[in-house]
């Protein structure tokens, strides 16, 4: 889902944090919303389905509270969610299973 609209003040903070995001971690949509202090999980992940500015703003390194990917591209499953375990991957975030990086690779922010 790309915007029809420039980012939203609130997208824009949830980008800012994301482009800190260091290659080989990931961080939960939930630990964005509480760094923020407003939205939550679910908005995070919205905002980042509409994220405009990737790579540079790198929304595959955000995954769910148990460490299960997510969403990629605006999809749950399939293709895209491996699409995104191969490029967490390729920065060093480790998959003790298929769809679930190691809580290890979970920065809290």
């Amino acid at each position: 889902m790309k915007p029809d609209r420039p980012p939203t003040e609130f997208e824009q903070a949830v980008y800012q944090i994301v482009r800190n995001i260091p290659a080989g971690k990931v961080t939960t949509y939930g630990n964005i919303a509480k760094r923020l202090q407003r939205g939550s999980a679910r908005s995070v992940g919205t905002a980042l389905a509409r994220n405009p500015f990737a790579p540079e703003v790198p929304c595959h390194r955000v995954v769910r509270a148990n460490g299960n990917l997510g969403g990629f591209h605006g999809e749950t499953e399939g293709p895209r969610l491996d699409e995104k375990q191969r490029l967490l991957e390729s920065e060093g975030v480790p998959f003790p299973s298929t769809h679930r990086a190691s809580p290890a690779a979970i920065l809290p922010l």
